[in-house]
């Protein structure tokens, strides 16, 4: 663990839109889905704006409704099917695997919990190199109408023994990130650079930040 892994914070980071800078792709896939359904497209901004998890409720927003079980299902396929292919050419996030890299060599411990599917998410953060660099790395398995709380919750448990639970921080760009954090008494700080805006992740109260260089400071400053 290295002589700063028994006192140093853990950090939990978010895949899309944190680490992976992927929201031009997301942008891309949500109107090509939305031409499917016969929705009108959406600009980033206002995308930034609406976005929320769990993602039906994003929907809603958009709709005046909550979509049906049936609708929701064609959603999400349509949505995924354009995104993955799309997904192939996104990049990590500036200045991600530096600062993945300098926090291993400081002996310092960090994980990674997301809401893409598991089996596609250990294939694409070993194509971009990086997987050595977390102790844990969990996507999604089960539904994917969800939050990420009970999903941080399971990941937590799993690092058990490996990480000390009172200096735990979560760095993702989604308030539920934030909500996530709370549920497993954690503490987040929230990037700007994916899916939300500034004005919405604030809503959030915690550390809002303009770059993951900046998330990582916040962080270890959240425990002193």
């Amino acid at each position: 663990m290295g002589m700063h892994g028994s006192r140093g914070t853990h950090i939990v980071w978010d895949w899309n839109g944190t680490l992976f800078h992927d929201i031009d792709a997301v942008i891309e896939a949500t109107n090509a889905s939305f031409r499917e359904i016969g929705l009108p497209p959406i600009t980033l901004a206002r995308y930034r704006d609406l976005y929320c998890v769990p993602v039906p409720r994003f929907y809603e927003r958009l709709l005046g409704r909550l979509p049906t079980n049936e609708e929701w299902e064609v959603m999400d396929a349509t949505f995924h099917r354009h995104y993955w292919s799309r997904a192939e050419t996104a990049a990590l996030t500036d200045g991600a695997r530096q600062l993945l890299s300098d926090r291993q060599a400081a002996g310092l411990t960090q994980s990674l919990c997301s809401l893409a599917p598991h089996d596609q998410l250990i294939p694409i953060v070993r194509t971009h190199g990086i997987e050595q660099h977390f102790v844990r790395v969990d996507g999604r398995i089960g539904r994917s109408d969800t939050g990420k709380a009970e999903h941080m919750a399971r990941h937590l448990t799993a690092l058990d023994g490996s990480v000390v639970r009172d200096r735990v921080v979560v760095i993702g760009d989604a308030v539920d990130d934030a909500l996530a954090a709370a549920h497993v008494g954690a503490r987040a700080v929230l990037y700007t650079g994916g899916s939300h805006s500034r004005a919405s992740l604030e809503t959030a109260g915690v550390p809002v930040v303009d770059s993951l260089a900046e998330a990582v400071e916040a962080a270890e400053d959240l425990y002193g």
